[in-house]
Parts: C-alpha cells; structure tokens; sequence
C-alpha cells in the first residue's frame, strides 16, 4: 500500500474565494480568487472604476463583501468574530493615498498614535519606537515636523512609518505614488522592497504605474471593469507578454509602439 503524498506547499498568507464587491444590487466585482503568498509583493491593478480600492477596503476590514469570503493564513475574517477581526487588524499595516496624516500632530506623534492605542509602551518608549520607525523610512531628525512643512514624497515616507509602527505582517498601499514625481517614487518603491525584506512583510499594493509594478511586483490580480471580475493572476512580467488576455497585455504595455 503506498502512502498517500502530503502536501508541503505552502499556506498562501491571504487567501480570497468566491469574493462579490456590491453597492446596493450594483455589483462592482464578482467572483475573485486569488493567493497572495507570504512574502509577496501583490498588486491589485485594473482600469479605472474597476474596483482596485474597493478590494483592498475588504481586505483590510473597512467593507463587507456582498458574498465569499477572506482568509489570512486559514483564518476567516469575514466569519470570525469581532475579536478575531481585531486580532487579525492588529497585524496590518495601511498606508492611504493621500497619506492620512493628522495636520495637527508632528510626524512623530503621527506614529505613536497606533502604541499608545495597542500597546503599553511609556510616552519615552513610544517616542523612541517612533524615531526609529521615522529613521528606517529615511526621516531621522524630523520627529518634530508636522506634516505641512515637509514634501509630498516625505509625507508619503512617514504615513509608512506610522503603517509599520507594530511590526505588521502585512502592508497595504493604496496609490502609493500618487502625485509623485518619478524620482520620489522611485524611490518610495525601494523602500517598499526594503521594508519587505527587513520586515518580512508581505505586500499588498493598488496601483496602475508601471514603473513600479516592473520594480517591486512578483504577482499580481486584474480586475476586469467589462466583464466585472478577474481576468488573471500572476508575476506582470510574464503576463506582460504570456497572458492570454488582450486586455492584460494591453494594459502592461501601455505606451509603447
């Protein structure tokens, strides 16, 4: 009698089956699924309108799916209890568009603002953690700034360090070079290669630029506004010139002859 084979692969980080994203009875996506492995760098990329944002409102908890369901290493968010959800919450990290800064508060009470809420640490413990947070975006020295009197792309570095503050097993970006001029994203994708590798992080990032999707990407999901679900999953290296899909092709080669 031979023994049956065990699997040894390895439990994808997140796992997403059978997703419906729905406004109402309009229904924005339907039936997605796709693995992100740990250690990723997973774009979640698509024409305009075809629901980037909304998957990654479900992926980190801010919206409920219309039907299926999101798993982090076999753990169901959707279907857990609250607890569990805050559980999960507490190993993401979220950087928004626009950075989501607090005006009011410099970069460094910025990043202490998620320690003092899920942690224990002392004001003097918090305020080390955050100029360590701050020095591994490249921001040393700017703890007592406030958001106003830097840059867009430093803006951008220190809503990052406040996203990882708690060590998170997970990044989400959402548009993370949005308004930045190719040089600052440049080098904003390195970091995001650097704090992958330092944090063994694995990444989730909306994004239609290219330059960073060829830069940091090893797979990926198209979402498909026409049709309203995925089209493919993979490295957008090779789907750049493999995919079966015309509109995959077309869209990571966009301006070129």
């Amino acid at each position: 009698m031979v023994a049956a084979q065990q699997d040894t692969r390895p439990q994808a980080h997140i796992t997403v089956r059978d997703l419906t994203m729905a406004y109402g009875d309009f229904v924005v996506m339907r039936d997605l699924n796709f693995d992100v492995n740990r250690g990723d760098v997973f774009i979640i990329m698509g024409g305009s309108g075809c629901g980037k944002s909304t998957l990654l409102k479900q992926m980190i908890g801010l919206r409920a799916p219309a039907k299926g369901d999101i798993a982090y290493e076999g753990v169901s968010f959707w279907k857990s209890t609250e607890e569990v959800q805050n559980r999960l919450k507490r190993s993401f990290g979220v950087t928004f568009q626009q950075g989501a800064l607090w005006s009011s508060l410099t970069l460094a009470e910025n990043v202490m603002l998620p320690l003092g809420e899920y942690t224990d640490l002392g004001a003097a413990e918090m305020r080390d953690v955050a100029s360590l947070k701050l020095a591994l975006v490249g921001l040393a020295g700017f703890e007592e700034f406030y958001p106003s009197e830097i840059s867009g792309g430093m803006q951008k570095r220190a809503a990052l360090a406040r996203a990882i503050a708690l060590d998170p097993d997970i990044l989400f970006f959402d548009e993370p070079s949005a308004g930045l001029d190719p040089i600052s994203s440049r080098r904003l994708d390195e970091l995001i290669l650097e704090l992958r590798d330092s944090l063994g992080a694995t990444i989730v990032v909306v994004t239609h630029e290219l330059a960073s999707i060829f830069t940091i990407a090893n797979n990926s999901v198209f979402l498909d506004a026409e049709t309203r679900t995925m089209t493919t999953t993979g490295d957008p290296k090779v789907l750049r010139t493999e995919s079966p899909d015309p509109k995959v092709r077309a869209f990571l080669n966009r301006g070129e002859a």
